[in-house]
């Protein structure tokens, strides 16, 4: 599986890279620090999956995942921030992306929410989904 991950926090996208690069069915194919490079990045290098924070200078998450999933490459984005707000959840969704997750997950749950999302299935924060239920 062959990941974009797009973080503006440098250690952050480093932390993400050495979570994915330890796995064998994940290749982390660039890393982008804002939305405009993330874009012009899917765009060039095919990825499976965007793993895509939401704010960041210039072009945020949410524009650019909407503009990943309109222009049919077939990348899915998994959404990953530290925001747990509601209208966030919803404008991501909105925006096409097929997940959404916090930045206090686990590894382990990121490792899945990707595997779960590249596999063609959606994935939400618990927390999130239980806001949503209710």
């Amino acid at each position: 599986m062959r990941v974009l991950v797009v973080d503006d926090q440098a250690i952050v996208r480093a932390g993400f890279v050495a979570i994915l690069t330890a796995e064998a069915d994940m290749t982390v194919v660039g890393e982008a620090a804002d939305g405009d490079a993330a874009v012009a990045m899917s765009a060039q290098l095919a990825p499976d999956l965007v793993l895509m924070d939401i704010r960041m200078p210039g072009m945020d998450g949410l524009t650019a995942t909407r503009l990943i999933t309109n222009h049919g490459s077939g990348a899915r984005v998994l959404v990953l921030t530290t925001f747990d707000l509601d209208a966030y959840v919803y404008e991501a969704l909105r925006a096409g992306a097929s997940g959404f997750l916090l930045k206090d997950s686990e590894p382990e749950d990121l490792l899945t929410a990707i595997r779960v999302v590249a596999s063609g299935d959606g994935v939400l924060a618990p927390a999130v989904t239980g806001r949503l239920i209710a």
